[in-house]
């Protein structure tokens, strides 16, 4: 599942999930590097 990631102030990244963190924080692939951030979420209408 692909997931977009908050790495900088303004900088994000999107690839695949790998995994969560314990301070709230998700790790996602791409190509051959892991990158940590905070997760973007979905707002609803």
């Amino acid at each position: 599942m692909l997931r977009t990631i908050i790495v900088g102030s303004c900088v994000s990244v999107q690839g695949t999930f790998e995994s969560q963190l314990d301070n709230g924080k998700i790790v996602v692939r791409v190509g051959d590097g892991l990158f940590t951030g905070k997760p973007v979420v979905k707002k609803t209408a």
